[in-house]
């Protein structure tokens, strides 16, 4: 080893951040740091690897459907770059083996393995270019959990890489809780040595900055361990680690998770780890489709991207493995995009620009929806019959057509009599033919 960490008899806690019996603290430094875009920025998957591990098991058809739709998703854009899998069972391997079989080019197959020779030769029978090892590196885990000293813990973690490296495996190193380690006492020096022999091996070695417990926090000025400007800015400049082998792996616990790898990008880190609809273990992990949105306003596009998948995995999800998007889900929730506001359904009525800020139809093929109930108004009743029947221009019933009057007055009283749910589309398309019959006679116009 080249590089020694500053080992200790104590570990380092860092309690004045975390003294456990409060809410963690955060400490401010006000150093300012540059940002730094990489040209080229992409995401990573682990939903059938740390996202399943948080709700039932899939089956082997289940993955290899929701591996297809990952790269129809992706639709050779190369944004979703990788997706990564468990080996432990024969469940895994079989699901593996059927995926590589498609011969994709995007999402790209690795693995997260036990950190023992036996699994590395496992993943090169397999093809398997790239493998996640686990490089727990705070104090916390070192000295409480694995029971070692921070040099015992540099050493199987140097060895650990290098086996991989003999067996031709790209290693990518997960260094777990990153953000409660001590960061120049043994972040950098674990660092450095991977990179030494990365360049002794000739192999890249990659480093997974892992947010364990989601307490990054994303704006400058903040102190280690907690600042994610600082730790991606320090693995690039004090260990010398290229962009392209920068990866963040956050999770929700502080509610940063989407800002937290979005910095992650800002401040030079090439790739961000993220699962379908943010499955994870407690708070879960970063949803997908969040940065693939991110993605879009940093890059000002998303390539080739066919981002109206992304509803049928939303239905698939939903219809095969049970799991139910909360509904107001940005991007995905089926009510992200309803109106029930009868001041925004006004809006809506006048231009979709002013509640919509993208075309969601266009994008991704869910057009605004306005919801009808008590606080609706003739607005929203309006929006809503414009919008089901998909009434263009002319056509488009405006709030002041007289016919919108029985159909207000039979809301009014409904309410009125004790109801509290919405108008379901039924009653009010039934309603719509009866108090305005013409409604589809204009044969450019259509229902549902």
């Amino acid at each position: 080893m080249d590089y020694n960490g500053i080992d200790t008899l104590r570990p380092n806690l860092f309690k004045e951040q975390f003294p456990y019996s409060e809410i963690p603290k955060i400490k401010f430094n006000n150093i300012q740091l540059p940002m730094e875009v990489s040209e080229d920025i992409w995401i990573t998957d682990t939903t059938f690897r740390d996202g399943q591990q948080s709700m039932s098991s899939m089956t082997v058809e289940q993955m290899i459907r929701i591996y297809d739709y990952l790269h129809e998703l992706d639709n050779g854009s190369g944004i979703i770059r990788q997706t990564e899998f468990f080996l432990y069972s024969d469940k895994d391997r079989k699901a593996v083996k059927e995926c590589m079989g498609r011969g994709y080019e995007f999402p790209q197959i690795t693995s997260w393995i036990r950190a023992n020779k036996e699994d590395f030769k496992l993943v090169k029978e397999m093809g398997i270019k790239e493998t996640g090892i686990l490089m727990s590196c705070s104090d916390y885990h070192i000295f409480h959990k694995l029971n070692m000293t921070r040099r015992e813990a540099m050493k199987s973690y140097l060895y650990i890489a290098q086996s991989a490296l003999e067996e031709g495996i790209i290693p990518r190193c997960h260094f777990e809780d990153i953000t409660r380690a001590d960061f120049f006492g043994f972040v950098v020096p674990l660092a450095k040595n991977l990179m030494e022999l990365s360049k002794r091996y000739k192999i890249p070695v990659k480093i997974r900055a892992c947010d364990t417990l989601g307490v990054g926090i994303p704006y400058v000025g903040v102190e280690l361990p907690r600042s994610v400007p600082s730790i991606i800015h320090g693995l690039k400049y004090y260990c010398d680690i290229p962009s392209k082998s920068i990866e963040w792996h956050g999770h929700n616990d502080f509610c940063n998770v989407v800002a937290n790898s979005t910095t992650s990008w800002l401040y030079g880190g090439s790739s961000v780890n993220t699962t379908l609809f943010g499955i994870g273990e407690r708070t879960g992990n970063c949803p997908l489709e969040a940065m693939i949105f991110e993605y879009a306003q940093i890059k000002g596009n998303t390539k080739d991207m066919n981002l109206k998948v992304i509803s049928h995995i939303q239905d698939y999800f939903e219809r095969e493995l049970d799991y139910i998007v909360p509904a107001r889900t940005p991007f995905v929730g089926s009510e992200f995009n309803i109106t029930r506001a009868g001041i925004h359904a006004d809006g809506m009525l006048k231009d979709k620009e002013i509640y919509n800020s993208f075309d969601t139809e266009e994008i991704l093929g869910s057009p605004p929806v306005v919801a009808v109930n008590s606080y609706s108004g003739l607005a929203g009743i309006a929006a809503w019959i414009n919008g089901y029947f998909k009434l263009k221009d002319a056509n488009r019933i405006k709030k002041n057509d007289q016919r919108l009057l029985p159909i207000k007055k039979w809301i009014d009283e409904a309410y009125a009599n004790g109801r509290t749910s919405n108008i379901v589309n039924d009653e009010l398309k039934n309603l719509t033919f009866k108090y305005i019959p013409n409604i589809l006679h204009d044969e450019e116009t259509k229902a549902i």
